[in-house]
């Protein structure tokens, strides 16, 4: 059984990433633990220690938290199909978001994080010193980053932009090939920047190993020419019918041109697109 990690902060944003999980498991038995974190307590409670106090917390933060929980418990039972493979479990924590996240990841045993962030063209605004900036890049943990307009559908085909700079084992690449199985969906791995008769002696062989690894699998190779890595991945994107993009986050020349950007210009997959975010 998967367990997997909810984190809400309940927003629309927050409870779409939700119903985008409960449909990406729907036929899946797992536990949902659905976490919401208020870490401004920390920032009170070192500044005024005289004047902390746990009651004062429960009364204030937790409690209302808990009831926030219980109406998402509630609007799953009436906006989600009820499946019986699907457990519920709810968590509140108050203090630091990532060593909260961290602490529960190791806890639960999560296998995968699941998330929502607004999106925007300025993605430094809303992804560097973001809650969600910092889940996939401090916790080790592969982690669904679901944007805002995303909505559902039957993953037919995944996204894997890729330098070939960089060997991945089978333990990291493993949650693309679960979806390759149970959506019998197509991979497309993808390379912008040069031609494939330009690749040098190191990434022909990590693209022979890829090669091996999904062996048996619906994949394919494009390579693309293109200055800016983002600006090909969209036009990749609106040339087929991606539903879903992967990317390996210690693959940081291609992770951080993908989703660290300075300029604000329109990247419409960011809004539309869901990100899995794989760690080793």
């Amino acid at each position: 059984m998967k367990n997997i990690l909810f984190l809400t902060d309940f927003s629309e944003n927050s409870w779409n990433a939700l119903k985008y999980g409960l449909d990406f498991f729907a036929e899946t038995s797992c536990n949902f633990y659905i976490l919401y974190v208020n870490n401004n307590i920390s920032g009170y409670q070192e500044e005024n220690m005289l004047w902390f106090d746990p009651k004062n917390i429960e009364d204030t933060h937790t409690n209302p938290a808990k009831k926030q929980l219980k109406k998402i418990l509630k609007r799953i039972s009436k906006e989600v199909s009820h499946n019986r493979k699907h457990r519920f479990y709810t968590l509140t924590n108050y203090g630091f978001f990532i060593e909260s996240v961290r602490k529960h990841v190791l806890e639960k045993k999560i296998t995968l994080i699941v998330m929502g962030t607004q999106g925007a063209t300025a993605l430094k605004e809303f992804i560097v010193g973001s809650n969600t900036g910092d889940v996939i890049t401090k916790v080790k943990c592969t982690t669904l980053v679901v944007p805002k307009n995303a909505t559902y559908s039957a993953l037919r085909e995944m996204a894997f932009p890729t330098d070939f700079a960089i060997s991945y084992d089978i333990q990291t690449l493993q949650p693309i090939l679960d979806i390759l199985k149970s959506n019998n969906s197509c991979l497309r791995i993808l390379h912008i920047g040069h031609k494939e008769e330009q690749l040098n002696t190191d990434q022909k062989a990590c693209k022979e190993l890829m090669g091996d690894f999904f062996d048996g699998f619906n994949y394919s190779y494009h390579f693309l020419t293109n200055k800016k890595v983002e600006k090909g991945i969209q036009c990749f994107v609106e040339s087929r019918n991606i539903n879903i993009i992967a990317m390996v986050a210690k693959n940081l020349n291609y992770f951080q041109q993908i989703l660290f950007h300075t300029k604000t210009e329109q990247i419409s997959y960011h809004t539309d697109i869901p990100f899995l975010v794989l760690h080793e």
